[in-house]
């Protein structure tokens, strides 16, 4: 129940309205609870008006800084002192029980609205405290994976151009090919892990915007083997795409770095002998596409990881950033998908990712 009340309370997000407002709003809150016991009077004795005042004070204190709160906690004492406490419209008190009671009240109002705000505070501190271990972790992390990833890379350029410079003419054709070879793969690797850096950096500021227009699957699928070209080169793939498939309006570039990764993944980390799979259909009004392998799959203990950022398989080897699939999980979000990593029986592993979209048959009807 508290969880929910929390729940709702961060929702509404009543703690980054101005001062002015909560004292507004806790006034009228206090007003409104009271106005609906004084109604209700006949059936509710005063002790019990004084619990539900008190807990609407403790609402309050649960949304709002600790004036108004304070000021809430007076007036709910006041309200109850002269409307419910007999004798009724007087600020007198009669009876000894009903003014220790109307002592403890008061009392018990202003210990519950400060206690409150010490709670937040320590809250708020051990939230920042571990806000800030989460992002030094996160700095280690990123500093361990990209001197290795982004130092590699470098390195293999510097070493080549160098060749190429101080040994040009010793160098047979061949040798300067593979040279340039060499230069490009490592230039392409470089790139790839700026652009996830970039990517993931969009995803955590939230400044990713999909922006929708129709496209063909088939042909996104194509261009992604075509920039995949060299690595497909030593591993056996296939591509299976519905007949009559029609066209979907949705971020092209987004889809195509789904697309990219999750086989750029498939093919650096499956056996020499597994194959690649990607298909794609409609179902209903939604896309799915479907990247899967015939590799040795996930370990059942770290499907449900594979997702983090920067988080790498046990026995992955060396090699790569951990950013890859997260980018993969925060694109399909973006666009309103959701995605589903399994193992498969006979073996290997099976992305399943499904996006909700409008659908077009015009290009199919010109074909036909």
């Amino acid at each position: 129940m508290r969880y929910l009340i929390n729940l709702v309370l961060a929702t509404l997000d009543f703690r980054k309205t101005t001062l002015r407002t909560q004292y507004f709003i806790s006034l009228l809150f206090t007003l409104v609870v009271a106005t609906g016991c004084y109604l209700l009077s006949g059936f509710l004795g005063y002790r019990v008006v004084a619990l539900i005042l008190l807990v609407t004070v403790s609402l309050t204190a649960m949304v709002f800084e600790i004036m108004p709160v304070l000021v809430a906690a007076v007036l709910s004492a006041l309200v109850w002192n002269f409307f419910f406490i007999p004798p009724k419209f007087t600020l007198a008190i009669n009876n000894a029980e009903d003014a220790l009671m109307f002592l403890m009240y008061f009392v018990v109002a202003l210990v519950n609205a400060v206690l409150t705000k010490k709670i937040r505070q320590v809250e708020k501190e051990a939230q920042q405290k571990e806000e800030k271990e989460n992002t030094l972790k996160l700095y280690n992390t990123l500093f361990n994976s990209l001197s290795h990833e982004l130092k590699t890379p470098i390195s293999t350029i510097i070493a080549a151009s160098d060749n190429l410079q101080a040994m040009s003419d010793k160098l047979t054709e061949l040798n300067k090919y593979e040279l340039v070879s060499e230069i490009s793969k490592a230039g392409l690797h470089l790139n790839r892990q700026v652009g996830n850096l970039l990517n993931m950096s969009r995803l955590e500021s939230g400044f990713i915007q999909p922006k929708k227009d129709w496209f063909d699957v088939k042909e996104l699928i194509y261009d992604v083997i075509s920039q995949l070209e060299e690595n497909l080169k030593q591993k056996p793939f296939r591509v299976s795409v519905q007949e009559n498939i029609p066209l979907f309006k949705l971020d092209y570039g987004l889809l195509f770095q789904v697309v990219h990764n999750l086989m750029h993944n498939a093919l650096t980390y499956i056996p020499k002998y597994a194959v690649v799979s990607v298909r794609a259909y409609c179902r209903e009004d939604r896309l799915v596409l479907v990247v899967e392998d015939t590799g040795q799959g996930f370990p059942d203990d770290e499907i449900d990881k594979v997702f983090e950022k920067f988080y790498r398989l046990r026995n992955s080897g060396t090699g790569g950033t951990g950013l890859g699939l997260s980018i993969v999980k925060g694109f399909v979000e973006a666009m309103g998908g959701t995605i589903r990593l399994e193992n498969m029986k006979e073996g290997g592993a099976i992305f399943t990712i499904e996006i909700p979209s409008e659908l077009s048959y015009i290009a199919i009807a010109q074909k036909s």
